[in-house]
Parts: C-alpha cells; sequence; structure tokens
C-alpha cells in the first residue's frame, strides 16, 4: 500500500505550500513520507501550517476544526473500519454516531460497518461505475412518478440498501440531505407503500421492496411515520383499533445476570404508524436501557423475495426520562436491559400502545387470560414462564383455553436442556421462540430470539401433540444455544452436538425413544450410516451432523 499512500497525500497536496501533519496514532506514516522526500512532522492534533493532515478514525474530539480546514481546501487522509464500534453498540446507528462519520458525513461520505470478504477487486470499468446514489435516486422518481425510466434491477436493489444507509446519517443542518429527505417523503406519500404479504410477495430488487426499505429508515430518521403510514397496503391490526391517551406503568426488572441483553415483555402493543411515548426515572434513564418495537428481528435484505418489509424492528437507546419511539410496521414493545444489569425493579410508563394479549405462568390468572385473549385486538401476543417465552400470532392463541399445562410442559423441558448443558435453572434470561412470516436462514435458527416459520406455531402450542410426537426443530434450535466453543469441532459438530438435546429432551421429558423422536435414528438407518461410514474408511469429512451425533450417542449409551 505504500504507493498508494504516498500517491493519496501528494494528491491532497496539490500545488498547495506547507507541511503534512501525521497525528502520532500513525507513527509508521511519519518515516515513510520522510523516506520520499515529503516535508511532514508529527502532531497531536491539527494545526494551523499544514495543507494535509492524516489522522484515523476513531476520534471525532476536532470533527468541527477537520471539516473547517477541509471545507477551507485542506486536505484530509483519514480511514478505519466501523465494524468494531458497531459490534460495541448495538442499538445505535453507525452511520451517525461512529466518530470517523461524524467528521465524515458532512463531506457527503460514511464508513459502513459493513465488511468485504477478502480478495482481488477489478479496477472498475466506465460500466460498472454507471450507479450513482443521487443518478439512481433520480431515476427511481421518474419510475414511481411516470412508471418509465431507465434503473435496472441492480441497482434498485443497490438503492434500497443505500437509501437505507444514507437515511441514517442525521441530516440536519446539511441542506443537500434535508432535500433528498423531504423529496423521499414527498414520492413515499405519493405514491403509497406497497401491499407486501405471503399471499403478495414482492421480489428484493423491484421498486416495491426499494421502497419498503426507504420507508422504514425515513420513519425511523425522525419523518412521522402516521404520513407514510396512511399509504400502507396491508393493515396489521383492524381499523377500529385506537390507541388510548390514557398512560399505562408496567413494573419490569431491570436485573440481568445474563451474559446478553435481556428483552422484558411490557405486554403491550404500537400500533403502525403510531408514536408512544414513553417515561421512566433518572436512575432507569442512566442504566443504558432500550425500548424495541417489534419482535421480528431478522433483516431479509439479502432474501430474493420479500413477504414482509426488510426491517421490521427498531431500537432507541432510553438515555433521557421521556422519549417518544415510533416504527413504521408497529410491534409488541420490550425494554431490553443489558447484560450484568442490577437496577431492580423499574417502572415505566407508556402512552398511545394498546396491551397484547400476554400470559405468564403462576402470575396470569385463567379468568385473566380469557379476558385479554379475547378482547386485546393486537395481533401478535406472548405465553411465558421464566425460561421460555413463546410470540405467536393471537389468532392462534385464541384456540388456547388455559395455557397453564402447556408452559409446564415447556418448563420441563427446559429445565431438562439446562441439566444437559450444566446450567443454572431457572435460566439467568428467559429463552424466546418468535414465529414469522419470514426468516433469514431454514426452516428454524437459532439465537436470541429463535425464528420459526408461523407454520410452526401449532407445534410450539399444542401439548397433547408434543406429548405424542415430539418437538425436534424447537428443541434442536435451544440445543444450539447451549453450544460451546471449548467442546466443539466445527463445522463437522455444529449441526450434531445439538441433537443431544433433542434426544434427551425427547427420552427423559416427552417419553419418547431416539428411533421414534426422528426417522434418522431409527436402528435400520443408524446401521446403514455407520457401514456406509466406515466402507470408506471413516473420512472425517464425512464426520458430520448424524454421523458425528452416532459418535456421541454410542458413548452416551
Amino acid at each position: 500500500m505504500e504507493l498508494f499512500l504516498l500517491n493519496a497525500v501528494r494528491w491532497l497536496a496539490g500545488d498547495q505550500k506547507g507541511k503534512i501533519g501525521v497525528n502520532t496514532s500513525l507513527k509508521e506514516l511519519h518515516p515513510l513520507l520522510l523516506k520520499h522526500g515529503l516535508q511532514c512532522k508529527l502532531e497531536s492534533h491539527l494545526t494551523g501550517d499544514v495543507c494535509v493532515y492524516c489522522c484515523k478514525a476513531y476520534s471525532d474530539k476536532e470533527a468541527k476544526e477537520l471539516q473547517e480546514f477541509v471545507a477551507e481546501g485542506g486536505g484530509l487522509l483519514i480511514g478505519g473500519q466501523a465494524w468494531w464500534w458497531a459490534s460495541q453498540n448495538p442499538g445505535r446507528s453507525a452511520l451517525a454516531a461512529f466518530p470517523g462519520n461524524v467528521i465524515l458525513n458532512h463531506f457527503g461520505l460514511s464508513i459502513l460497518p459493513r465488511t468485504l470478504s477478502p480478495g482481488c477487486f477489478p479496477v472498475p470499468t466506465p460500466e460498472m461505475r454507471s450507479y450513482h446514489f443521487r443518478k439512481a435516486m433520480s431515476e427511481f422518481q421518474t419510475v414511481l412518478n411516470h412508471g418509465g425510466g431507465n434503473l435496472e434491477k441492480s441497482s434498485l436493489a443497490k438503492l434500497g440498501a443505500d437509501g437505507a444507509a444514507f437515511l441514517q446519517i442525521p441530516a440536519q443542518g446539511v441542506p443537500a440531505y434535508v432535500s433528498l429527505h423531504r423529496l423521499l417523503r414527498k414520492m413515499l406519500r405519493r405514491s403509497g407503500l406497497p401491499a407486501v404479504s405471503r399471499q403478495n410477495p414482492v421480489a428484493s430488487d423491484s421498486c416495491a421492496a426499494t421502497m419498503l426499505c426507504l420507508a422504514t429508515e425515513l420513519a425511523h430518521s425522525g419523518t412521522d411515520c402516521s404520513q407514510l403510514a396512511q399509504g400502507l397496503g396491508t393493515r396489521t391490526c383492524p381499523s377500529s383499533v385506537q390507541a388510548s391517551e390514557d398512560p399505562v406503568t408496567v413494573e419490569i426488572s431491570g436485573t440481568n445476570p445474563g451474559d446478553g441483553d435481556s428483552w422484558v415483555s411490557t405486554g403491550l402493543y404500537l400500533l403502525e404508524g403510531q408514536n408512544a411515548e414513553i417515561s421512566l426515572s433518572e436512575a432507569a434513564a442512566s442504566a443504558g436501557l432500550k425500548v424495541q418495537i417489534g419482535c421480528h428481528t431478522d433483516d431479509l435484505t439479502k432474501a430474493s423475495k420479500l413477504s414482509r418489509a426488510p426491517v421490521v424492528t427498531h431500537q432507541c437507546c432510553m438515555d433521557k426520562t421521556q422519549r417518544s419511539v415510533s416504527c413504521l410496521w408497529g410491534g409488541l414493545l420490550y425494554v431490553i436491559v443489558p447484560k450484568g444489569s442490577r437496577l431492580g425493579p423499574v417502572s415505566v410508563t407508556i402512552k398511545r400502545a394498546v396491551p397484547a394479549p400476554y400470559y405468564k405462568l403462576g402470575k396470569t390468572s385463567l379468568e385473566e387470560w380469557r379476558s385479554c385473549v379475547q378482547e386485546n385486538l393486537a395481533p401478535w401476543g406472548e405465553l411465558a414462564t421464566d425460561n421460555i417465552i413463546l410470540t405467536v400470532p393471537t389468532a392462534n392463541l385464541r384456540s388456547l383455553e388455559d395455557p397453564a399445562p402447556l408452559l409446564r410442559l415447556w418448563d420441563e423441558m427446559l429445565q431438562a436442556v439446562s441439566r444437559l448443558a450444566a446450567q443454572p435453572f431457572p435460566f439467568r434470561r428467559p429463552e424466546r421462540i418468535v414465529a414469522d412470516v419470514q426468516i433469514s436462514a431454514g426452516w428454524m435458527h437459532s439465537g436470541y430470539p429463535i425464528m420459526c416459520h408461523l407454520e410452526s406455531v401449532k407445534e410450539l402450542i399444542n401439548e397433547t401433540a408434543m406429548r405424542s410426537s415430539g418437538l425436534w426443530g424447537p428443541i434442536h434450535e435451544l440445543g444450539h444455544n447451549q453450544q460451546r466453543h471449548g467442546w466443539e469441532f466445527p463445522p463437522h459438530t455444529t449441526e450434531a452436538t445439538c441433537n443431544l438435546w433433542s434426544v434427551y429432551v425427547h427420552e427423559m421429558v416427552l417419553g419418547i425413544p431416539r428411533a421414534r423422536a426422528h426417522p434418522a435414528l431409527s436402528p435400520a438407518e443408524r446401521e446403514k450410516r455407520i457401514k456406509a461410514h466406515l466402507a470408506k474408511g471413516a473420512p472425517l469429512c464425512d464426520w458430520n451432523v448424524w454421523t458425528a451425533l452416532e459418535t456421541y450417542l454410542q458413548v452416551r449409551s
């Protein structure tokens, strides 16, 4: 990179007189420039006698000075990556708050938190350089207004992602950004948002998908959600459901001994296009709490078809005693308690949200359940114990007369999960399983929360079927959540050892032997698989999934 750096510094200097200022954090750059005859000096900060200043992008202490320096003709060589900052600041936008971007955003440049796979990248040809964000936005406007335009599908997909990133940059004080926000609001209100659903999916490289991406981030950037929501083609709540102006105070636990942030349910739902007002105490506002709207956290940006908008949840930091929160798509309301928090009981007052069906084992009476599941018209509800929370459509919950037997069984299964994992019980934070119309990977996937398709809801809440037929998939994902690096042999055991929990729970809790728990574990299938593996010389490359599981099952037996 030596020649590249030298060319960059010389280009920045141009015909200007003055030295090259090198920040003291770039000590290796200083002798490199000296070696090639450039006049330079190490500086702890920007000084007035330099024509080019070189620094890292990890501090914004001199943001205003650097912006003025560039505006007056100075050259700035600045670099860094934002992915680490983004990983350490969940819920905050790297485009808005990463120190380097605080400096660069005013120049029309930003460092994204994404990374590229290493490799060789060809020098762009004129054809490859044909895409430009503002040009594509102008063509997109033509398409929406007149149905014409010449915007390729590849450009549409890129425009959706780029536009969503651009809208995270604070526009205040930058006229060019403010004007583009205004233009987008006008475009989307005029055209109306597309009706997207499982019955009416849209391609990810379509105008409709680009509109969904832009509308989502435009709402997050401060645009009045109600203006955009008026154009929504589908509604998740009946039009008769109205948010009450009366504030509701909920008591939550601000203590989280787990090793990850914990979502705490409020039992309330924010209607699409609405704003909720949230209030809490001074002590709670300084404890790192966040508010999250929605539980469907899978990002579908890379999907080829969309049955919903790519991003339908929104987080914001509760660093003030009062905050207005909104999400274009609505959703269940959560307070996110950071790991290690010892805040204790917290009162949270919420205005303009509606109650959602919620049942907590040992706390909610049968009478309360039957009343709330029939009267609360929010489209999603939750069944909870201290160890597991199931988030499913309200329509499915209405068929559940008494959730207690079902949730007691879930607790039995989670106790077996913790026993095999040698983890404390009750869990430090409850596991979560969330159903969604579309997820980012597979039929189900592990994580917090575990995500599954709507088709899986029936098996999650049917106690009789669980006892008779088992529940392989969800326990498989719970097993993934228990895997630990120290005793895994990736990639061989990744999809193998998680099945130990499925086998254990089926045998110890549900009374279903492994041969009946999954077709791949019938005696005939196991024998056939073993013989085939040994006949090939037992190659390590084939030791995975069921073959690898066989090793553990034989040890356990």
